[in-house]
């Protein structure tokens, strides 16, 4: 059974750092790619990037050079390291699991959901 639990979010000020953590049971070693999303209130959840099983990485634009995404099978878990922050990059961020094929950043193609760590970006 997969379960995802994000943590870590919070507020941070403009340029600054911070690591989410999205706890994935039942997925490392399933084969299984790991995805990083963000949502505005009343706005579409869109990707921010997303890990597959062997590590290679793709990151959308807004955030390619300051986010990094990695994992720790071994703690099975999924990070999301951001540097830079700018006040666009506040949003709920969720974690996911299972890409299921056509296109990386859309919702609809990832099977499973986290519920959601918060941060907050301000000046």
């Amino acid at each position: 059974q997969v379960q995802l639990v994000e943590s870590g979010g919070c507020s941070v000020q403009v340029g600054g750092s911070l690591t989410l953590s999205c706890s994935a049971s039942g997925v490392m070693g399933s084969g299984y790619s790991l995805a990083w999303f963000r949502q505005l209130p009343g706005k579409e959840r869109e990707g921010v990037g997303y890990i597959q099983p062997g590590g290679r990485t793709v990151y959308a634009d807004s955030v390619k050079g300051r986010f990094t995404i990695s994992q720790d099978t071994a703690k099975n878990t999924l990070y999301l390291q951001m540097n830079s922050l700018r006040p666009e990059d506040t949003a709920m961020y969720y974690c996911a699991a299972h890409f299921k094929g056509i296109s990386w950043f859309k919702q609809t193609s990832w099977g499973f959901w986290g519920q959601g760590t918060q941060v907050t970006v301000s000046s």
